[in-house]
């Protein structure tokens, strides 16, 4: 699941800051090899999150820009509690992303609470 989220969201990202994602720069943007992108959006198509057009890239589905939102709102969710602990936004982006995919929603709305009081 989260190396699922971790490629909607960096399809979203690419989508909105460049107009096209293309696997050459998601395999450069997650320090894997072409054949590792190629398989992982196959599988990605399988589950109904990404479509891909011939010479235009890949894009997300509905299914696919719901988890892609999810997964932002939870990343900065969590760069935002990390920040308010006095993490500097480096450590705190870095070590999110490993956060936002375990934590519970339990765990995620007390740090939005946490976040609500200050």
């Amino acid at each position: 699941m989260a190396v699922a989220e971790d490629y909607v969201e960096l399809v979203a990202d690419l989508l909105r800051e460049e107009g096209e994602a293309r696997s050459v720069e998601i395999a450069r943007r997650m320090g894997v090899a072409p054949a590792t992108v190629a398989a992982t959006v196959t599988r990605l198509q399988r589950d109904g999150l990404v479509a891909t057009k011939p010479y235009r890239g890949i894009f997300l589905t509905e299914a696919g820009q719901a988890m892609a939102s999810a997964s932002r709102e939870r990343h900065e969710l969590v760069v935002r509690f990390l920040l308010a602990l006095g993490l500097d936004r480096a450590t705190a982006e870095s070590d999110a992303e490993g956060l936002e995919h375990h934590a519970s929603e339990a765990t995620l709305a007390a740090f939005a609470g946490f976040l609500e009081k200050r």
